[in-house]
């Protein structure tokens, strides 16, 4: 494919409190095994429902730290497109996601800044919901094209410092 034909997303083209596309899913058992093994995270809370029922006191398993941070970083470079580079993400899980939920992925863009070498930064507020509760609350930092020759994933060294 021809990148320089492919649509990108840059950086002049946004604004802050700019909304990202929200993005569902529902949620089933596969997805929440596959995302601990993925993880390689053997807690029996994320692949035994007994235990999780019986031992954690939740209603199903559940999904875990790493799954959560892997559809946060779907969500946010299905957006921003093979340019976008991710340079932080932090979140506070508050309540499980449990197989049968639907997920829902929210984002805005909560600054813009460019750096000294150039780099576009997206600050970014994110949230995933079930049924309109908060679920997990997080922030990231993403750099963006800043025009359509540049490319965040070129920058080695001192010029890239998310």
């Amino acid at each position: 494919m021809n990148t320089n034909s492919t649509p990108r997303l840059l950086f002049g083209d946004l604004e802050v409190g700019g909304r990202l596309p929200p993005l569902s899913h529902r949620v089933t058992a596969t997805t929440v095994v596959l995302g601990a093994l993925a993880s390689r995270d053997w807690r029996p809370m994320h692949h035994d429902k007994d235990f999780a029922i019986e031992r954690n006191g939740t209603r199903d398993i559940f999904i875990n730290t790493p799954n959560n941070a892997a559809w946060f970083e779907r969500y946010i470079t299905d957006w921003t497109g093979p340019f976008g580079r991710l340079g932080r993400l932090s979140f506070q899980m508050k309540t499980p996601v449990f197989p049968g939920d639907e997920m829902r992925f929210d984002g805005t863009i909560t600054a813009l800044a460019t750096d000294g070498e150039g780099c576009g930064w997206v600050d970014l507020e994110l949230d995933i919901s079930v049924d309109g509760q908060t679920r997990t609350v997080g922030t990231a930092r993403v750099a963006v094209p800043a025009d359509a020759a540049d490319n965040p994933w070129k920058r080695r060294g001192a010029r890239w410092q998310p």
